[in-house]
């Protein structure tokens, strides 16, 4: 099968090389105050090219925070960090109806008063932190782009996203998400302690004066542009099968699951995981400057789509066994076939 599909016409192919061009202006502006981390960076990009939503992970001090809001400035797109407490209501990020006195008539009058949640780059900071009903009410903004207040409907300025933060080493006074908003997210990213020559660096940058301009490569609009230009990129029937294979041979009363899987996972990975490990690829694709999708976009991004989705039983916390190494044997349990792609 041949790996070579054009896409349809020259303005798709043009966008295409703005969009590739556009990821490595970015990341060349990230990288004036944002150290290594290149793998997180990435996954972030992708997340922005498809449209979707993403969770990062990872323990205070890694510049979870500072990674968002610098993206948000060199995209120049409006950005609002929620800091998530247990005493966070729906209402504090989504807005509420307030009472407001016409100055020209004296009538009072209802009217909304937009919360945080209205900007483009959202930051729900340590998401884990606040009640399951605060949790869920995310979960309209997410998917369908738009909350409800008071039986109105208020659709929401794209490109929209949302980044969550999670902190994996406090328990108490936590509220775990329910599978249901998990699955929401695209990727699952973990973010780890860098090596020493980049723990240097950022010690020595952030404890010097640092004010760097940012240009602004990419705009709001062309990030839309290219959410539905990734769409638009065909993928061979073989590289879709392969990612569908991956998916339902992490369910547990799969025919196809591998011996790990049936004895590690009480619950394996919805269809929307292969949805995203498509369009991922799709995008990864293109941001390598590649107008197919490979085997290898695939498998390059099994873990982040599938990490969160894969959910371990009693025997694996007991013997140590976590997502991750399941992800692991599921790579190694479903190859992906030999046609050079």
């Amino acid at each position: 099968m041949t790996n070579t599909i054009d896409l349809e016409s020259p303005d798709d192919v043009a966008l295409a090389d703005r969009m590739n061009t556009g990821k490595t202006r970015i990341v060349t502006e990230l990288k004036k105050l944002i150290v290594g981390q290149d793998k997180t960076v990435e996954e972030v990009l992708l997340t922005l090219f498809v449209g979707g939503n993403s969770l990062i992970v990872g323990v205070p001090g890694l510049a979870k925070t500072l990674l968002i809001y610098t993206l948000a400035r060199v995209v120049d797109l409006k950005f609002n960090r929620i800091q998530f407490t247990p005493d966070l209501m729906p209402s504090d990020f989504t807005g509420t109806d307030i009472i407001q006195e016409d100055s020209a008539t004296g009538r009072r009058q209802m009217v909304f008063a937009p919360g945080p949640i209205f900007a483009n780059i959202v930051l729900a900071d340590e998401i884990n932190r606040t009640p399951p009903k605060t949790q869920s009410a995310l979960l309209e903004a997410m998917q369908e782009h738009r909350v409800t207040i008071q039986g109105r409907t208020y659709k929401l300025e794209e490109p929209f996203y949302v980044f969550a933060t999670q902190n994996p080493i406090e328990l108490e006074g936590t509220y775990p998400l329910p599978e249901a908003q998990l699955d929401r997210f695209m990727f699952h990213i973990v973010i780890e302690h860098p090596p020493e020559e980049e723990e240097f660096e950022v010690v020595r940058t952030t404890t010097s004066i640092l004010e760097p301009e940012f240009e602004r490569p990419v705009s709001g609009a062309d990030l839309v542009a290219f959410q539905r230009l990734v769409r638009r990129v065909p993928v061979a029937e073989a590289v879709m099968r392969y990612a569908l294979s991956l998916v339902r041979a992490s369910r547990p009363k799969s025919t196809t699951c591998p011996d790990s899987v049936k004895k590690w996972v009480a619950f394996g990975a919805s269809v929307r995981a292969a949805q995203y490990l498509v369009l991922g690829a799709k995008a990864r694709a293109l941001t390598s400057g590649r107008y197919h999708v490979s085997f290898e976009d695939i498998r390059a991004l099994a873990h982040p789509v599938l990490r969160h989705r894969v959910l371990t039983n009693f025997h694996a916390q007991s013997e140590g066994i976590n997502s991750d190494t399941l992800v692991d044997r599921l790579l190694q349990a479903v190859p992906a076939p030999r046609s050079g792609m």
